[in-house]
């Protein structure tokens, strides 16, 4: 290994020189106190950015053993690191020093989400962190002195702010470990005690804006917004037991069909979006702390436009007009319904456990046929078997439940095993008064589902639907953004996918998709199958079996969102065999 002045002669020697020959500090340095990796060296000053690797040895950084003895406390406290890193940067770090990105510094940036990242590693040996730095330049001519600045000047009060443990504080990092630690813990009951969602009273549900998740709270401090905390019902008050919180009350979400009605601008749809967010743990004072989701909990939604490749949407829609096959359903083009159809197929064929709705998002055809569209349509006319027909059967023959947001039909009333509704943003359990209303004013509709749910497929993709070549490139997949992944020439849109959250989840997600052509999809694979084997590798080797190199840009992804991204390939060619 060289040393920090190896580092120094070598910027000397190529001051003033094509930025090419910034390719000599390519390497590894010592600095004393920490180790500094310079992996790959971008190409001009407007190409991605230079990987770098800072590692600091245990007996410098002394991390609590403790807080990384487990997989979860691991996660958290990497999370943690990877936060004070960037707050680091921010207090540190000059910034631009020349064109394009020269003189800035950067790590992934984690969100509201805490999630299992590449950015941060810490074992019993080091502190490992991935990050990147633009190298100085004018025009393409190296600045060295300014680039002796960010490694002898920024980094290592970088180092000293982030990685000595000690310089931070303790009990902050504790916390942090433990909220996640504690919603991981809630989370294990939720299966044993037959519960789709936990949701703690004292909950901040309400955020920002639609495209904001911070908390109401912190970006309307000082203006009269009212902020609503959540209380149960009583009906529905429950107590669990935390690692380090003792027992918290909450209101449990029970499997079955549920219900969340209300008037507008009641809080329906901020329950509903808390409770699909309730998937991954959330940071210290995001307000959703100890809103707990079943792992296995999907939201979908009609998607007009989306592409479908061969999924049996026949216990959804059959007997299409001219004769047009749903057993084998394909289009470039989707419609409302069918597209919510084969959404909700897909979620099953790859082990949803709980569908999350909202009838804002959802095709009305799709949802509901009332008794007078049923007299004048007859259902020999009517290709589509409504969801209220089904979704029963869902939960009786799959114990898949069902969290609906509806507002404006009361005929789901009669399939629903619990209605919650919202009231100033406080949830009321009606389920007594809707049995009563059932009662008084029964439905005059027909059932128009057969007496089963239907089969689900095993679809089986194929291998030439994945090329990930572009132009010269072998392998070229980028993420665009939160939502659009480039895989090689075909784009992916995942606008419309609610869970994928961090961008660096789209980065992992383009590459699972590769990893698993790769390896698994030989067309003998069920899409499942082939992806919970990439997953259980991810789990294993974690997410640098991906990429033929260490990234700091990669978040851990589900399972579901992956499929999502598949299913949504333009390119998309499977197999399909009945599954009973």
């Amino acid at each position: 290994m060289q040393t920090k002045e190896d580092l120094k002669r070598i910027l000397t020697r190529i001051d003033g020189r094509g930025y090419k020959a910034y390719k000599d500090v390519e390497g590894a340095y010592d600095f004393g106190d920490f180790w500094l990796l310079i992996d790959h060296v971008q190409g001009d000053p407007f190409a991605s950015p230079t990987r770098a690797v800072l590692r600091v040895p245990q007996e410098r950084a002394k991390v609590p053993p403790e807080l990384f003895q487990n997989k979860t406390r691991a996660v958290a406290l990497q999370d943690y690191l990877t936060r004070k890193f960037a707050a680091a940067i921010r207090a540190v770090a000059r910034g631009s020093r020349g064109i394009g990105g020269s003189g800035k510094i950067s790590i992934d940036l984690p969100g509201q989400e805490v999630l299992e990242r590449t950015s941060c590693r810490v074992d019993e040996e080091k502190v490992e962190v991935r990050f990147t730095m633009g190298l100085p330049a004018a025009g393409r001519t190296i600045l060295s002195r300014q680039a002796e600045e960010m490694f002898f000047g920024e980094v290592p009060k970088i180092v000293e702010r982030f990685l000595f443990y000690g310089n931070l504080t303790p009990a902050e990092g504790k916390n942090h470990v433990e909220v996640v630690e504690d919603h991981e813990y809630i989370r294990t009951q939720l299966g044993q005690r037959k519960w789709i969602c936990f949701i703690a009273n004292g909950s901040l549900l309400a955020r920002v804006s639609g495209v904001d998740e911070r908390p109401l709270k912190i970006a309307e401090i000082g203006t009269m917004q009212p902020v609503v905390f959540f209380q149960s019902p009583p009906e529905m008050e429950v107590e669990v037991e935390t690692m380090h919180r003792g027992k918290i009350r909450g209101m449990a979400v029970p499997e079955g069909v549920i219900l969340i009605v209300g008037g507008g601008f009641h809080g329906k749809s901020t329950l509903l979006n808390a409770i699909e967010k309730g998937v991954y743990p959330h940071i210290p004072g995001d307000g959703r702390e100890f809103v707990v989701t079943h792992p296995a909990a999907v939201k979908v939604r009609a998607e007009d436009g989306r592409a479908v490749e061969g999924v049996d949407i026949r216990p959804f829609i059959a007997n299409l007009p001219l004769g047009k096959d749903t057993a084998e359903f394909s289009t470039e083009n989707a419609s409302g319904s069918t597209s919510q159809a084969a959404n909700i197929i897909e979620a099953l064929e790859v082990g949803a456990k709980v569908l999350l709705i909202d009838e804002d998002t959802s095709a009305t055809n799709f949802m509901i046929r009332d008794q007078r569209m049923q007299e004048l349509v007859s259902k020999a006319k009517e290709p589509i078997t409504p969801f209220i027909d089904k979704v029963r059967q869902l939960y009786q023959e799959r114990g898949v439940s069902t969290v609906l947001v509806m507002g404006g039909s009361g005929d789901y009333f009669d399939v629903a095993t619990r209605v919650i509704m919202m009231d100033v943003y406080l949830p009321k359990d009606v389920t007594p008064r809707v049995r009563e209303i059932v009662q008084q004013y029964p439905t005059l509709r027909k059932s128009e589902g057969s007496g089963s749910f239907g089969r689900i497929c095993y679809r089986f993709p194929l291998p030439a639907s994945f090329d990930p070549q572009r132009g010269k490139r072998d392998v070229k997949i980028d993420a665009k953004g939160l939502k659009t992944i480039l895989y090689g020439r075909t784009a992916i849109d995942l606008s419309q996918v609610a869970q994928v959250v961090d961008e660096s989840q789209t980065h992992a997600i383009g590459d699972l998709i590769h990893y698993c052509a790769a390896r698994y999809f030989t067309g003998e694979v069920p899409l499942g199958e082939g992806l919970r084997k990439a997953m259980a590798d991810v789990e294993e080797k974690g997410l640098d079996i991906l990429a033929p190199f260490k990234k700091g840009d990669y978040a851990r992804p589900r399972l579901f969102e992956v499929a999502a991204a598949i299913n949504r390939m333009r390119t998309l060619k499977i197999k399909i065999t009945p599954n009973g």
